[in-house]
């Protein structure tokens, strides 16, 4: 895949590969009740077996876009589409088996007694009998690595105990695509590691495509196959990671900084004189292209 630049006067977004895509929306807009614009004409797509990754800066758009993703808002101009269906023109029932959403905020997708209660909630709501929910959230619980705090108060649980909870939640409905905002915002680094681990396992292990809006360009760069660019509402460029981040005028246009693997390769490049002839992004990357530098 090579870098493409989206043009925002384009009447449509065609899809690229109509047998492997989940969700295509098509030239979306959507305007605040006080005349806010959150996504302009924005162009974005899902495949089976990938994980995306939204980059852009606070006010980008792109908590907006992860809202349209499962019918919490819909779009004013264009059109949102999930496994095939439209759902700007209400087919929206049931949205929420296929698309499962964890928010940036844990505290606003918490409010059961018990974790075992805030985890059970969706599949009791898809039908189960109380013993198959039970069973699908011990599972989830155990899959995400908190069964140890399946009898304790939401509330009392730390931020990092919170989001593994919150995504317990959405994978014991078993949903095609799963939709995290800011997954590892405000997070200690050994439950960063946790939830950015969980999200390769969730595409690896349970064939589930994962999106993710993040500002963390570091975060991206190890776990997206693909990078979406936001800004002023829409999707201006995508590509695969070492597409994107080494063109630093494009990283720059969307008001992010460079990942730190990519920052250090191109500055030891340029102390050394030499042209960048790799393109690492993982850390494994950089060390064998600075030892054969």
């Amino acid at each position: 895949m090579t870098i493409i630049r989206r043009d925002p006067q384009a009447p449509h977004c065609p899809p690229v590969d109509k047998k492997r895509e989940l969700i295509h929306v098509d030239c979306a807009s959507h305007t605040y009740p006080d005349g806010s614009v959150g996504i302009h004409d924005m162009c974005f797509y899902v495949l089976k077996d990938e994980i995306v990754a939204l980059c852009g800066p606070n006010g980008s758009g792109k908590s907006t876009l992860l809202e349209h993703l499962n019918g919490l808002l819909t779009p004013s101009k264009g059109d949102v589409w999930v496994n095939g269906r439209s759902i700007t023109h209400g087919e929206r029932a049931d949205l929420w088996k296929d698309v499962g959403v964890v928010f940036q905020r844990s505290d606003d997708q918490l409010f059961a007694p018990t974790v075992l209660d805030d985890v059970m909630f969706g599949p009791l709501n898809l039908g189960m009998s109380h013993a198959d929910a039970k069973a699908a959230a011990m599972s989830a619980l155990e899959g995400v690595g908190a069964a140890d705090l399946v009898l304790k108060l939401p509330n009392y649980l730390s931020g990092g105990q919170k989001r593994l909870v919150s995504i317990a939640g959405v994978l014991a409905m078993k949903p095609k695509i799963m939709v995290l905002d800011e997954p590892t915002s405000d997070l200690d680094p050994l439950h960063s590691e946790r939830v950015e681990a969980l999200i390769l396992r969730f595409k690896r292990d349970y064939g589930i495509s994962v999106v993710i809006a993040t500002h963390d360009l570091d975060l991206a760069a190890r776990i997206a196959d693909r990078v979406c660019l936001v800004k002023n509402g829409s999707v201006f460029a995508e590509g695969k990671p070492d597409e994107v981040f080494y063109n630093p005028l494009l990283i720059d246009e969307a008001g992010l900084t460079l990942p730190q693997t990519v920052r250090i390769y191109l500055e030891y490049c340029k102390a050394q004189g030499i042209e960048p002839e790799q393109r690492p992004i993982h850390r494994h990357e950089l060390i064998s292209a600075l030892q054969s530098s």
